[in-house]
């Protein structure tokens, strides 16, 4: 899951934070751009990139990197992407000829993993579990139970749990899918009933609505309390809309048995070993998530267009592998080694779920980036929980493979999402967290990027923190070409910033701890302090470029 499913209800904006409570009255006041702004210069703990520029970087010349972002899609024509847009030279557009002979027709802005050759997509996916309970129903449905091996039975407990989760889960799910639709056709019925589109409806009108029904008469209410707040009808509307996407998605489709998706795509999703399906369309149906990533990695600086990405001289590669619900291991792995091949010198990888039925294959693929030199990020997830082996996957551990075969990919960096408050609140309330395996913080809350159309919005998320660490690793590639991924790594593992020792801890009712006890460097990352320790370190890269002298 690329956490869109969190941010669908997140980018509900003021209407979920009126429900939930979920973002203070001072983070709302921060500046959109406060996840580039410095602690010293500004007084929020952003990634102090902008400082970065204007003092270390001015004047100085940096390599291109290739950064590839495995999500929902991309809108590559957004007037703040496209021209940084990762481009396959070696490729005719449209012909629908493979032209460089790399197994992809006409992957020009990278690759979709998850729609068929005849251009239909995947959009919308199971959860993984409801995936296993699937396989298991029809191994033991009608089955001995008294025949099976302890194994099974092991396997049928599980498939019993499941079984028993999913029931509940819909259960909970249905009220709200009643409630948010009904709230939607009493909006409607309220614009209708005044003659007036959303856009039209002013505070007034929704004062002077009368009715004689009760439901349209609470819900004239509630627009007219939030209204006086300086909303708008139609905000009010398309954020609730939002939630209802939300809970329609979950109901219908990720916790739904009876939803089938991958026939869509014409493969064995088992057969891991396959990797000549899916097709050229890198935007797919609902690209909102992806384009917010890539933004955030690397929308152009300076250009007086919405918002400034981190990295100043990348190249956005898309490659679509992750639905609203579950990604499937295949598609994962194969995305790594799609972008791998193909250039990319940092991986993105805002999503993740709870099971990981094929880890080998990711595993393999992981491995594989690992001896390119490629980096990779990863989300540390928003469940408010702390992360183990068994509960968030993918992650950097994988099974040895021989007595000296490494344990974990030394270039997997692990991101929980941070605040702009320098109070024990610096820690996302949402966030992932666990000292060992989620390794920094980085800005995630309420987060202005691009979305398709040439947009712009604030979502928040472990998704919106991980691309944030992304053009950081981006920026050192592009300035310290000597640098090896792991170099870079630990550089901007060593440079994070501790703003406060005891923070609040995620998911919990107001609990301190401190910061080492929720990732292992206990801080959160910083751009200017990571290019100062960069200067500072000697590149162990074979044949790279030179650095530029002013940099020495």
């Amino acid at each position: 899951m690329n956490f869109s499913v969190f941010s669908r209800v997140m980018m509900a904006g003021m209407f979920t934070v009126l429900i939930l409570g979920n973002i203070t009255a001072q983070q709302k006041s921060t500046p959109q751009n406060w996840f580039h702004l410095d602690f010293d210069r500004d007084g929020i703990p952003g990634l102090s990139t902008n400082r970065a520029y204007e003092e270390l970087l001015n004047g100085r010349k940096s390599q291109t990197v290739v950064v590839a972002v495995i999500d929902s899609g991309i809108d590559f024509d957004h007037e703040d992407l496209k021209s940084v847009m990762w481009v396959n030279e070696d490729e005719i557009p449209g012909n629908g000829i493979d032209d460089d002979k790399n197994g992809y027709i006409d992957d020009i802005h990278g690759w979709n993993f998850i729609g068929n050759p005849d251009g239909r997509n995947i959009d919308d996916e199971n959860l993984e579990i409801v995936r296993l309970y699937n396989q298991w129903k029809v191994r033991f449905e009608g089955a001995d139970l008294s025949r099976l091996s302890k194994a099974d039975r092991a396997d049928y407990e599980t498939y019993q749990n499941y079984a028993k989760e999913i029931k509940e889960k819909r259960a909970e799910l249905a009220p709200n899918v009643e409630l948010y639709a009904a709230t939607l056709k009493a909006f409607n019925s309220i614009a209708a009933s005044l003659g007036k589109s959303h856009a039209e409806i002013t505070l007034e009108d929704v004062q002077g609505f009368r009715s004689t029904d009760e439901t349209l008469t609470r819900a004239g209410r509630m627009l007219s309390n939030y209204m006086q707040q300086g909303e708008t009808f139609e905000g009010i509307y398309h954020e609730i809309e939002d939630v209802y996407a939300y809970f329609n998605g979950q109901y219908n489709y990720n916790w739904n048995p009876d939803f089938d998706a991958r026939h869509i795509s014409g493969d064995n999703p088992m057969d891991t070993d396959d990797r000549s399906y899916g097709n050229s369309d890198v935007e797919g149906g609902d690209a909102t998530h992806g384009t917010h990533v890539a933004g955030i990695i690397g929308a152009v600086r300076n250009n007086g267009l919405g918002m400034d990405g981190v990295a100043g001289n990348v190249r956005i590669m898309s490659v679509r592998a992750v639905p609203n619900g579950d990604e499937r291991d295949k598609d994962v792995a194969n995305a790594i080694r799609y972008a791998v091949d193909n250039g990319a010198q940092v991986i993105n990888m805002s999503f993740g779920k709870g099971a990981s039925p094929q880890k080998e294959a990711v595993d393999e693929a992981v491995r594989y980036a690992v001896s390119k030199d490629v980096i990779l990020i990863h989300a540390a997830g928003n469940d408010g929980k702390e992360n183990n082996l068994s509960n968030n996957f993918p992650n950097d551990r994988f099974a040895r493979k021989g007595l000296f075969a490494p344990s974990e990919a030394s270039t997997w960096i692990e991101v929980g999402a941070s605040t702009a408050l320098n109070s024990a609140s610096i820690t996302a309330d949402f966030s992932n967290y666990s000292p060992e395996l989620v390794d920094v913080f980085a800005p995630g809350v309420r987060i202005y990027a691009t979305v398709p159309g040439d947009e712009y919005q604030n979502l928040q998320g472990t998704s919106m923190a991980a691309p944030m660490v992304a053009g950081v690793a981006a920026l050192l590639r592009g300035y310290f070409p000597d640098l090896t991924g792991a170099q870079i790594k630990s550089i901007i593992m060593a440079s994070t910033v501790r703003y406060q020792t005891q923070v609040n801890i995620p998911g919990s009712e107001g609990e301190k701890a401190s910061f080492t006890r929720l990732c292992v460097t206990g801080g959160v990352v910083n751009a200017y302090k990571a290019i100062e320790l960069a200067k500072a370190t000697k590149g162990k890269k074979k044949n790279a470029p030179a650095r530029d002298s002013m940099l020495r």
